[in-house]
């Protein structure tokens, strides 16, 4: 039994967990929820998510869970950050919790690679600033954007009530015939389970937040979990291409003395 870690932001799409706990097998996913006093979408609520006291909050339950691995499932309050100031969110969680660590801006980098996508649509529910600035993240992990189409939603409540047909109709907007996967980056719609729905009405992979979220804890704790529901990211059973040793310029990893070495997620600049 695999034990992934998972800070998730208020409660909003958390039911989405149980639901792929079940459909992967031998996987226990631990949702630790942490504090958002403000679940609007600007910017600044944002980054108040991924602030280091509400996630250092978390810490001691998901190690009394026996967490081997942590992500942080706030998905702009992580990219807003920047590239360098999520990697340094990443490190400081992993240092603090003691194992490997990273977040589901990182997990749609690492998923796209390993789909060997070349070009994505974004699928966004914040505004346009903050799509341009999950964009950005994008780019600077080695991804190409080839279009990003926002909701303008005006909170993670309103992303939360969505059903799956509203959730299709904004895949279908964002989606580009040069686009190879479509990004659903938002961890706040529920969306677990209804990934091969939506690959199958596109026609490509499909990228959810809460998908991608236990694909990037798998990863960091070495595990293979395969479900077609979740979609084409967890359908194959062949092993995972090798890692190469440069994606981009360099790679940001962070270590501890704790529990035998802690880690961020290792995406390459």
């Amino acid at each position: 039994m695999t034990t992934v870690g998972i800070l998730y932001p208020g409660h909003f799409a958390q039911d989405d967990y149980p639901r792929m706990e079940i459909l992967l097998d031998a996987v226990r996913l631990v949702v630790h929820h942490t504090e958002v006093a403000d679940d609007a979408y600007g910017p600044e609520a944002l980054l108040r998510t991924g602030e280091p006291g509400r996630l250092a909050a978390g810490v001691a339950d998901l190690q009394r869970a026996g967490a081997e691995c942590v992500v942080w499932a706030g998905v702009a309050g992580s990219f807003l950050y920047g590239w360098e100031g999520a990697h340094e969110q990443t490190r400081a969680l992993a240092r603090a919790v003691g194992v490997s660590a990273s977040s589901t801006s990182f997990g749609f980098a690492h998923a796209v690679r390993e789909l060997g996508a070349g070009r994505v649509a974004v699928a966004s529910t914040y505004s346009e600033q903050v799509t341009g600035a999950f964009a950005a993240f994008l780019r600077a992990a080695g991804v190409e954007v080839a279009a990003t189409t926002s909701a303008g939603l005006g909170s993670a409540a309103e992303a939360a009530a969505w059903d799956l047909d509203r959730v299709k109709e904004l895949a279908t907007a964002a989606d580009r015939p040069e686009a190879d996967v479509v990004l659903l980056s938002d961890t706040a719609l529920h969306t677990a389970g209804h990934e091969a729905e939506l690959e199958e009405l596109l026609g490509k992979p499909v990228l959810t937040g809460n998908q991608v979220t236990v694909r990037e804890g798998l990863r960091l704790a070495g595990r293979r979990a395969w479900s077609p529901r979740l979609g084409r990211l967890f359908a194959g059973r062949e092993a995972p291409p090798a890692p190469v040793a440069v994606w981009g310029e360099g790679r940001a990893r962070a270590h501890s003395g704790r529990g035998g070495g802690a880690r961020s997620s290792d995406v390459r600049e």
